[in-house]
């Protein structure tokens, strides 16, 4: 194995601005038909200071899109996410070789925290019964803090639930844990550590900026 560069250690601890830890949560299992589903969560700190400049609605939004911008950096833009209007779809490399489209994307927010649901609609890695079913969903909820805490931790997930994978229906259950969910929690995990930066990509469709601008008071515009 190559040896970690310590000067490359030395500056990610210094841009760090918040500290992340993997939880352990139970997972689902697989359902009689074929149904399986998995959830990754992280324990995110960060400075109070640090979460008021970011928590809007629209850093719901950015959080998505770091997560498709972060899942094609890990595979060196193998994979990538073409969006639209009423779609979002995971593509090797190009169309026609989509191996995952989702429909457009559902958000909901509140004043402790938020949801972003991407229902799934097909593609390579979906077996055929479970075309139009499932989800994908990462969530973001604040944990109760006293009045004079310095810092505050927000507790982030990804959970992918009643996904009927392709590779379990032609192979076995045992194959798609050892691949395909194997290699999901490691891009999960990396993605969820990747927060301690607190670096947001921005959004390419801007759906929640009504939202962040409808919750500023007028005398905050003038």
């Amino acid at each position: 194995m190559r040896p970690r560069d310590p000067r490359r250690l030395l500056e990610r601890h210094r841009r760090a601005r918040a500290r992340v830890v993997i939880v352990d949560v139970p997972q689902s299992v697989a359902s009689d038909d074929g149904a399986v589903g998995s959830k990754q969560m992280a324990e995110v700190t960060l400075p109070r200071a640090e979460l008021e400049k970011i928590w809007s609605p629209v850093y719901l939004e950015r959080l998505a899109r770091t997560y498709w911008s972060f899942l094609s950096r890990f595979s060196l833009g193998l994979i990538r996410v073409l969006y639209g209007d009423d779609s979002r779809e995971v593509v090797f490399l190009r169309r026609p070789f989509v191996l995952l489209r989702f429909q457009a994307p559902e958000y909901q927010v509140d004043a402790d925290g938020g949801t972003v649901t991407w229902p799934v609609d097909r593609g390579v890695l979906v077996a055929r019964r479970g075309r139009g079913r499932g989800f994908l969903r990462l969530a973001v909820r604040r944990e109760p803090v006293s009045d004079g805490a310095e810092e505050v931790t927000l507790l982030v997930s990804s959970e992918v639930v009643n996904f009927y994978p392709t590779i379990a229906t032609s192979l076995s259950g045992w194959v798609y844990r050892q691949t395909q969910l194997r290699i999901h929690v490691i891009v999960t995990h990396a993605f969820l550590r990747s927060l301690a930066n607190l670096e947001l990509e921005p959004s390419r469709v801007g759906a929640l900026r009504a939202v962040a601008e409808a919750a500023i008071t007028p005398a905050a515009r003038q």
